[in-house]
């Protein structure tokens, strides 16, 4: 009970935020309506839920979370003076590359199941969640970057032997053609 509590006053504590773009809409629907913007926001939250699981373009819809707010706050990141938001969305697009590469080998059979773009809508928000240990964090540590450590001598042995290939095949290329 004390955590719902805690997430009712979070959630309370960002709906009334005079800093968030988005206040002054959830204050303009208050005032119209006289529905608190907690339970506006929460509405809000069951429709789109209702959509992804039975609407059409989903995938858009999925994708837009995923996509369009992450790469907004990479670039409000990127003109900040701190370092440690570069950090945090940088640490965010290596999870979704890795993400996206997993998916595409089981998206064929995944969008099959009518709440599967609900879960990805749902592990998009988990892995940007504004909070210190978010599930880019956690993935990004307890998978990726172990394996990453693991094989990354490899990695870096196999693209310099592939840019070898690359500039004798350019070469051979060059010096054929200079013959002919």
């Amino acid at each position: 009970m004390a955590r719902i509590t805690a997430v009712k006053e979070s959630l309370e504590k960002a709906l009334r935020d005079e800093n968030k773009f988005w206040t002054k809409y959830f204050a303009k629907i208050e005032k119209q309506t006289g529905v608190d913007r907690i339970f506006v926001f929460l509405g809000s939250v069951v429709v789109l839920a209702l959509y992804l699981v039975f609407g059409i373009g989903q995938q858009l819809v999925c994708n837009i979370f995923g996509f369009v707010y992450p790469a907004y706050c990479s670039m409000k990141a990127l003109e900040s003076p701190k370092k440690e938001d570069d950090t945090k969305w940088l640490t965010y697009w290596v999870v979704f590359a890795v993400f996206t590469i997993v998916e595409f080998f089981s998206d064929y059979i995944l969008c099959w199941f009518p709440v599967y773009w609900l879960f990805k809508c749902l592990f998009y928000m988990w892995l940007m969640a504004p909070m210190e240990n978010n599930g880019a964090i956690i993935l990004y540590r307890r998978v990726i970057r172990p394996n990453f450590l693991r094989y990354h001598h490899k990695v870096d042995e196999l693209i310099s032997n592939a840019q070898d290939a690359a500039v004798k095949a350019a070469a051979n290329a060059l010096l054929t053609e200079k013959q002919e």
